[in-house]
């Protein structure tokens, strides 16, 4: 038998799965984004045109939608990647109990992601009993207390961003420790023998060598953050355009089942929109990785 056609064979399995349930609704979604007039009940459309995106583009909810995504993505990308490092880096110096430092940090990643929006809820949120743990912390070095929940928009986002980097650094704590014990240790005999201080030997040998892994984390987490809907929910309930909080994904469905429901076209356009976003800004991190490493 040929062998590109064996190949071909080993393919097609996955091949198959990939088009029945990722190039098939792509393309089905492409073509509900422009469909004007969709009647959801008749499966009907008024003609074929740009209207939902324009629709979309103008619709105050996705505004907002798309303004708190994109302020959750710049503060939690950059901020939980440098964290992360800065305790892998700090994990691989310590030789006593770096085991169970590393299981201590992972546990927040294998735990319930509602669960833990229920404790930070229970933390931050405001009370007839009582203003949270947080507030008495606030209160106990001479603050005043801060509706953090129901509040203003800014405690709310910045609740919102603590909880996302909370969330997500665990599984980047696990690769850059990973990343870091991979590096080869001779690099660092021979630096010392030439007398090379610390800081050096971290910005010129440790860095560049995990710096792939770095751009992996970074692209990563800028496709999760665009993805954004279920941290949320867990802290600000399912009505999230009274709270102020809505997300790109939550809008999509909140089109598709909320109580705005009913409308595919819109949240396909959306959706596309979502998608363009995030391909373009996967597209300039691989380019930029690609120059600099």
């Amino acid at each position: 038998m040929n062998k590109n056609l064996k190949g071909f064979l080993y393919l097609l399995p996955a091949l198959l799965f990939l088009s029945v349930f990722m190039i098939y609704p792509l393309i089905d979604v492409l073509i509900y984004s422009f469909e004007e007039g969709y009647n959801f009940a008749s499966q009907t459309y008024k003609g074929i045109g740009l209207y939902n995106y324009f629709y979309v583009l103008r619709d105050p909810y996705f505004i907002q939608a798309l303004k708190n995504t994109f302020i959750i993505v710049i503060i939690t990308v950059p901020v939980s990647t440098g964290l992360a490092l800065v305790i892998a880096y700090l994990l691989s110096l310590i030789k006593p109990l770096r085991d169970f430092f590393q299981t201590v940090y992972f546990l927040p990643y294998v735990t319930n992601t509602l669960a833990v929006g229920l404790v930070f809820m229970i933390l931050f949120k405001k009370t007839p009993y009582s203003d949270g743990l947080i507030n008495v912390l606030i209160n106990a070095f001479g603050g005043s207390s801060v509706d953090f929940i129901d509040g203003p928009y800014a405690a709310k986002m910045f609740v919102m961003c603590f909880y996302t980097i909370w969330v997500v650094l665990p599984f980047k704590i696990l690769i850059l420790t990973s990343a870091l014990a991979s590096v080869d240790p001779n690099y660092y005999k021979a630096a010392k023998v030439d007398g090379t201080g610390s800081f050096r030997i971290f910005f010129r040998i440790t860095l560049p060598m995990i710096s792939p892994m770095i751009f992996y984390l970074i692209i990563t987490g800028f496709i999760g953050a665009f993805k954004a809907y279920s941290d949320e929910v867990a802290l600000f309930g399912t009505d999230l355009n009274s709270a102020g909080m809505n997300t790109i994904v939550g809008y999509i469905y909140d089109m598709l089942y909320g109580d705005s429901g009913g409308y595919p076209s819109y949240a396909a356009a959306a959706a596309l929109i979502l998608f363009i976003i995030v391909l373009t800004i996967t597209c300039i991190n691989l380019l930029i990785s690609k120059r600099k490493y």
